[in-house]
């Protein structure tokens, strides 16, 4: 049997994780979903220092909004890519932002790819599996 997928997924805004976490949940994939509300909780949960963490289970990819309470999703990718046991992880960036600046920026910080989230909710429905449909099915991951 193939090991789940896991996939940290950090947003503030409950419809768009509810939504993520209904898509995922109609997957033909075993996807284990995790949610951090802001960039604090994010890096307690991936160096093992959250409450809802299990050790040394690193997701195999992060979801990313950049409007994020505490610390901002900028904030956190830098975090990432400058943590060298955090740095490998691929990550998503999910975000309402259309702003050309954005965009620039979280590439030049090391975002593997920028995906801006539809108001339509079918629309939503499949980004998130065209998503999942990349990273799991037709990207290689490194093994755990």
């Amino acid at each position: 049997m193939q090991d789940a997928i896991k996939v940290l997924l950090v947003e503030d805004n409950p419809a768009d994780a509810d939504l993520t976490v209904e898509t995922f949940e109609v997957s033909k994939l075993k996807i284990d979903l995790s949610i951090a509300v802001d960039g604090v909780e994010a890096l307690a949960f991936l160096r093992d220092k959250s409450r809802y963490a299990i050790p040394g289970m690193q997701p195999d990819l992060i979801l990313l909004d950049l409007n994020l309470p505490r610390k901002g999703g900028h904030e956190l990718l830098a975090d990432l890519k400058a943590d060298d046991g955090l740095r490998h992880l691929p990550v998503v960036i999910l975000t309402s932002s259309e702003a050309e600046q954005d965009i620039v920026a979280t590439y030049a910080k090391g975002a593997n790819c920028y995906v801006t989230k539809p108001v339509d909710l079918v629309a939503f429905q499949k980004i998130v599996q065209a998503i999942e449909d990349f990273w799991f099915t037709v990207v290689r991951l490194p093994t755990r």
